[in-house]
């Protein structure tokens, strides 16, 4: 009678430590899911930031605010940091705007530029001007086109700690 007493009171502790156990795995799961939603959450309001950002570059692309060569430079890097499903392979969907960044991205800028003989200066500017005439065009229509693309995935999350 006393073993069996023991066995029995044996099995109730090792039901009860499976039980705890099957719970806590549970617990693991349903920890691990809410940290990727939170993942995704932080990764879409990221993506969504930088789709506003290169929204209102391709606009100042357009309305020829600023230099094509500088909104390549730009967009090009920027749209490099975008993470999950939409990111976007620039050479092959945007050829021109990416031959543009790839021919001006090694030039000077800035107070670098400043530093350079005027020689030097004058010889990248008529590089720049020459690639940024050829490619005008076409790299206004891939601004129109990129534009359009982020204006639907630009959806502005706001999450708020619990």
């Amino acid at each position: 009678m006393n073993v069996t007493l023991l066995a029995f009171a044996g099995g109730i502790i090792i039901i009860a430590l499976a039980s705890y156990a099957g719970y806590l795995l549970l617990q693991l799961k349903k920890q691990k899911e809410l940290q990727q939603q939170h993942t995704k959450l932080a990764i879409d309001k990221r993506n969504a930031n930088i789709f506003e950002n290169v929204r209102i570059l391709c606009l100042a692309g357009i309305q020829g605010q600023c230099d094509l060569s500088e909104i390549s430079i730009r967009v090009y890097n920027i749209m490099d940091y975008v993470q999950g499903e939409d990111r976007v392979d620039f050479d092959k969907e945007f050829p021109a705007t990416s031959e543009l960044y790839h021919l001006v991205k090694e030039m000077a800028r800035g107070d670098e530029r400043q530093q350079l003989a005027k020689k030097e200066r004058m010889k990248q500017n008529l590089e720049r001007h020459k690639a940024e005439s050829r490619l005008a065009q076409a790299v206004i229509e891939e601004l129109k086109q990129l534009q359009e693309k982020v204006q639907p995935l630009n959806n502005q999350i706001n999450i708020q700690m619990v």
